[in-house]
C-alpha cells in the first residue's frame, strides 16, 4: 500500500489550525495591546504552573530513592572494624577514610566563625535552603560569574551521600540535594550539622575532616588552630586542589584573605586585626598523616578482601558496623617475623647492590657483613644498569609513563629518549626494579592456624603480597612431593641410584637432561641422600619411576590446589609456579602426619557490642598415609643435619627436631626455604619482583643463603622466647621391613586394632578422623603385581574393619 504524504498533511491541517486558534489573541491586530498583554500573562502563568506541577511530580518520584532520615548520621556513628590477634593486640583498623571524629567543642571557634561567614552566613536562619542566596547566585550566574547557592546543609548532603546525590550540575542533583538537606535540618540540630560537616569534608592527601587537615597542614589538633590557619583551611573548601597551600601558596593566601574579610563583615574579626593578619605569609608544618598499617599489613589486606565478601553476604559493613575480627596471628611471632625479614633482606640488599655495582664477577665474601661495609662506597647496580641496555629499555617501555605518553600520540622512540634523560624517572625505576623482596609465613600444622604473615619488606613501598598472590617457581622445595609419591608407590628411602646424567625423552620428541651445579660423581647414592643434597640427577631418576602425574597428584593432595601444575618431567625440579601459602600448606600436611588443613586466619567475628556472630574452623582431611609422611620427615631431617640446609644447625644453632628443604631456581631468580617443626611450619621466599633481575653470584643466589637465613633468624627468636617447645619431636618412622611403604598401612591397621592412638590425629571430641582412602591400584609394571595384590588385601581388610566399626 502506497502512502500519500500530501494527503496525510491535508488530514492533519485542521488539527493544527484548531490549536493555532488558542494563540491567535497574541497576534490579532484587532485586539488592543492591553488585551494581548493580559492574555500573554495568563499564558505565562499557565506555563509556570504546569512546570511547577511537573516539578512537584518529579520530586515526589525521587523521594523514595533518597537516603532515609535513619541514614543521616552514618558518618558520625560509623565505627570501623578491628582485626585482633590471638593474644588480644590490634593488628589493623578498617576505616573508610583517614579520619578522626572530633566533637564541635574540640574544634577551634575560628574555624566555625570563618566557615559560617564564608560559606553560609544565614546558616542559623534558614531551614536547609537559603532562597536569598539562591536567587543571588542565579543573578550572578546569568551575568557570567558562575556562583553556587548551596548552603552548608546542602554541601553536607553531597558529602554524606555522594553516590545517591551525585556531583554533576543538573536539576535532578539540585532536587536530590534539596530534599536531603530538608531531611537533615528536620532530623538534626544546627550544632550537629556543623559537627558532621567539619568531620566529613575532604582536604587532600587522604585527610578527611578538620582534625586530620589540622594535623596534615599544621601538625596540631583542630582545637589549637589560630585565625590564620583556620582561614586557610576554610578557604580550601571552595576548591581543595586550586587553593592547596602546599602547591599553590599565592592563590591560597588570596583565598585566606577573602575568608578573613568575610569574618570582618560578620563581626568575627576587627578591621585592625584583618589589616595586620592579611599581610602575613602562610606558615605550614606539612606532614602526610599515614594510616596506621599495623604489624601485619599484607595479612590485614588479605583478610579485608575476604571480610568484605562475608560482610556483604551477611548484611554488615566493615567500615561502619564496628566488627571485631579475631585472627590466628600471634603478635609476638609476627614481631619476630617482621624483624627477621627486615634484618636479613637488608643484608641481602647490600650484597646485591655491591655485586651488581662492579664489572668483576669475583665473589667478595661469604659474609653479608662485608658487603654492608662496602655498600656506602659504591653506586648500587651501576654495572647492571650500564651493561644491560636492552633490558633497561624494556623496563622503560613497560612503565606507565611510557605507555601513557605513547597513547597520547608521542613517537615511541622520542618517548624512550626523553625518559632516559629524565634523571628522576630513571632513579625511581632503578629503585623499583632493584629492590629485593621477600615473603614469609608461619603456621601451626596441627590446627592450620596462621601465626605470622609477612607479605613484603615495606607495605608503603610495595603492597603486592608475596605470600598469597605471588606465583614463583619453587625449585628444589618441590622435590619432597616427588619423593613422597615414590614412597607411596613402594620406593624405599634407602633405594639406590647412580649419580649420573640421564636423558629423559619428552612427548615432543626432545630430550630433558637435568644437571647439577657440580659434575656427577658416578657413585651410588640413596634416595635419602639425593634429597639431602638436592641432587637433580637422582630426583630425575625418581621422577622417571613415579611419573609426573603421580608427583603432581601428591602435591595437589598435600596443598597446592590453586596453582596449575604441569605434569611434565621437569616438574621434579619445581618448574610450575606456586604461591608461598600453598607451599607452606603442603609442607604442613607432611608435618601433621598426612592431614590436609585449609589455612585458618579468622577464628570468630563479633559485633560492636561483643555478640558472637560466627565461628570458623577447618576440618582435617587425611590425604597421605602417616607412614609416608614419617619417611619424608626422616629424609628431610638429613637436609638440615648434613645437607643443603645445615646452616639451620651450624649458623643459627637450632637443636630442635626440625626438617626442611632448600630451593633455588634457574639463574638464581628465586630462593626458597621450608622448615618443619611439630608445632610450627615456616616458609620463606626471597627474590626480585621482576624475574629478569637476580642475585649475581651462584653462592648468594642459593635459597640456602637468601631464604634460609630469614627462617633461621625467626626460628631462633621463637625458640629463645619459648614461643615453641624445643623438646617436642616428630613421631619417628618404625624400623622398616623390606617393602615398608607397602607394609606401612598394615602396621597402621594393626596399631588401630590394638587401640594405639595416632599422634597426628585431631582431638576426637572436636573433629572426627576421616576414613582412610583406599590405596590406589597401580599395575604400571609387571613386577608390581605382588605389591598390588598386597595392597588390594589391605584395602579389603580396612573396609571390613570400617564395616565392623559402623555396626557399633
Amino acid at each position: 500500500m502506497k502512502f500519500d504524504l500530501k494527503a496525510g498533511f491535508q488530514k492533519l491541517a485542521p488539527w493544527f489550525q484548531r490549536r493555532a486558534e488558542y494563540f491567535r489573541p497574541l497576534v490579532d491586530p484587532a485586539l488592543p495591546l492591553s488585551s494581548r498583554a493580559v492574555f500573554a500573562l495568563k499564558l505565562l502563568g499557565w506555563l509556570v504552573l504546569t512546570f511547577f506541577v511537573l516539578l512537584c511530580l518529579y520530586t515526589l518520584i525521587l523521594i523514595p530513592f533518597m537516603p532515609s532520615v535513619k541514614d543521616m548520621g552514618k558518618g558520625k556513628f560509623e565505627k570501623p572494624s578491628v582485626l585482633i590477634s590471638v593474644d588480644g593486640k590490634t593488628l589493623a583498623t578498617y576505616r573508610r577514610f583517614n579520619r578522626e571524629w572530633m566533637p564541635l567543642k574540640k574544634i577551634s571557634k575560628h574555624v566555625i566563625e570563618g566557615l559560617i561567614a564564608t560559606e553560609d552566613r544565614r546558616f542559623y536562619q534558614h531551614h536547609g535552603i537559603d532562597f536569598y542566596r539562591m536567587a543571588g547566585a542565579m543573578v550572578q550566574t546569568l551575568s557570567g560569574d558562575m556562583q553556587g547557592g548551596s548552603t552548608l546543609t546542602q554541601q553536607l548532603a553531597r558529602n554524606l551521600f555522594p553516590e545517591e546525590i551525585g556531583r554533576e550540575r543538573s536539576i535532578t542533583r539540585k532536587i536530590k540535594e534539596t530534599i536531603t538537606a530538608l531531611k537533615i535540618e528536620h532530623a538534626y540540630s544546627k550544632q550537629e550539622i556543623l559537627e558532621t560537616y567539619l568531620n566529613t569534608v575532604p582536604f587532600l592527601y587522604n585527610a578527611v575532616g578538620i582534625e586530620m587537615a589540622a594535623r596534615t597542614y599544621f601538625d596540631k589538633p583542630a582545637a589549637k588552630l589560630n585565625v590564620l590557619e583556620s582561614a586557610t583551611l576554610v578557604g580550601m573548601l571552595k576548591g581543595t586542589s586550586y587553593y592547596n597551600p602546599v602547591s599553590n601558596t599565592k592563590r591560597s593566601t588570596e583565598r585566606r584573605n577573602v575568608v578573613l574579610a568575610q569574618m570582618v563583615k560578620q563581626g568575627a574579626l576587627t578591621d585592625a586585626s584583618f589589616n595586620s593578619l592579611k599581610k602575613r605569609p602562610i606558615r605550614l608544618d606539612f606532614e602526610r598523616q599515614l594510616e596506621a598499617r599495623g604489624p601485619a599489613p599484607h595479612f590485614a589486606e588479605h583478610v579485608r578482601k575476604w571480610l568484605i565478601d562475608w560482610a556483604d553476604q551477611n548484611d554488615y559493613n566493615i567500615y561502619e558496623d564496628g566488627l571485631k575480627v579475631y585472627t590466628t596471628i600471634d603478635s609476638r611471632l609476627q614481631a619476630a617475623a617482621n624483624q627477621a625479614v627486615q634484618r636479613q633482606t637488608r643484608a641481602l640488599q647490600a650484597v646485591a647492590d655491591v655485586e651488581w655495582s662492579r664489572s668483576s664477577e669475583r665473589l667478595i665474601s661469604t659474609s653479608a657483613g662485608v658487603y654492608a661495609g662496602v655498600r656506602p662506597q659504591v653506586a648500587p647496580f651501576r654495572y647492571f644498569w650500564e651493561s644491560k641496555d636492552a633490558l633497561v629499555s624494556a623496563f622503560i617501555r613497560e612503565s606507565a609513563a611510557y605507555r601513557n605518553a605513547v597513547a597520547d600520540g608521542e613517537q615511541a622512540e622520542e618517548v624512550l629518549k626523553r625518559l632516559r634523560q629524565d634523571d628522576e624517572f630513571m632513579e625511581k625505576l632503578r629503585q623499583e626494579k632493584t629492590r629485593l623482596e621477600a615473603g614469609f609465613i608461619a603456621f601451626d600444622p596441627l590446627s592450620g592456624d596462621v601465626k605470622a604473615w609477612v607479605g613484603g619488606r615495606d607495605f608503603s613501598a610495595d603492597q603486592f603480597d608475596h605470600v598469597a598472590r605471588a606465583r614463583r617457581q619453587p625449585g628444589s622445595t618441590f622435590k619432597p612431593f616427588v619423593y613422597g609419591a615414590a614412597l607411596e608407590k613402594g620406593m624405599e628411602p634407602d633405594a639406590r641410584f647412580i649419580d649420573q646424567i640421564v636423558d629423559i625423552p619428552l612427548d615432543n620428541g626432545s630430550v630433558w637432561r637435568p644437571e647439577d651445579m657440580t659434575p656427577p660423581t658416578g657413585r651410588t647414592m640413596t634416595a635419602r641422600e639425593g634429597l639431602m643434597y638436592s641432587k637433580n640427577t637422582i630426583t630425575a631418576q625418581v621422577m622417571q619411576q613415579v611419573g609426573p602425574k603421580k608427583a603432581a597428584d601428591f602435591a595437589r593432595r598435600a596443598g597446592i590446589r590453586h596453582s596449575t601444575l604441569e605434569a611434565v618431567p621437569s616438574l621434579a625440579l619445581g618448574t610450575s609456579p606456586v604461591s608461598l601459602l600453598e607451599m607452606s600448606t603442603a609442607f604442613g600436611t607432611i608435618a601433621s602426619g598426612g592431614y590436609y588443613r585449609v589455612p585458618l586466619m579468622v577464628t570468630r567475628i563479633e559485633d560492636r557490642h561483643g555478640k558472637l556472630l560466627v565461628v570458623f574452623s577447618n576440618k582435617p582431611d587425611r590425604v597421605v598415609s602417616r607412614r609416608t609422611t614419617e619417611e619424608l620427615i626422616g629424609m628431610m631431617r638429613g637436609v638440615v643435619n648434613a645437607g643443603t640446609g645445615e646452616a639451620i644447625r651450624t649458623r643459627f644453632g637450632i637443636r630442635a627436631d626440625v626438617a626442611g628443604k632448600t630451593g633455588t631456581t634457574q639463574n638464581n631468580t628465586d630462593g626458597w626455604f621450608m622448615l618443619m617443626h611439630p608445632q610450627l611450619v615456616t616458609g620463606a621466599w626471597v627474590g626480585f619482583n621482576d624475574g629478569r633481575v637476580t642475585m649475581r653470584s651462584s653462592y648468594w643466589g642459593q635459597g640456602a643463603h637468601t631464604a634460609l637465613p630469614v627462617v633461621g633468624d625467626f626460628f631462633r627468636q621463637a625458640l629463645d622466647r619459648r614461643m615453641i617447645d624445643a623438646r617436642v619431636q616428630f613421631p619417628r618412622a618404625r624400623d622398616a621391613l623390606p617393602g615398608s611403604t607397602v607394609w606401612g598401612p598394615v602396621v597402621d591397621w594393626w596399631d588401630r586394632l590394638r587401640g594405639k592412638p595416632d599422634p597426628y590425629a585431631p582431638p576426637p571430641d572436636t573433629q572426627p578422623v576421616p576414613k582412610r582412602e583406599p590405596i590406589p591400584d597401580e599395575p604400571d609394571k609387571p613386577s608390581d603385581g605382588t605389591l598390588n595384590e598386597i595392597r588390594r588385601g589391605v584395602n579389603e581388610i580396612e573396609k571390613s574393619i570400617e564395616d565392623v566399626r559402623d555396626l557399633f
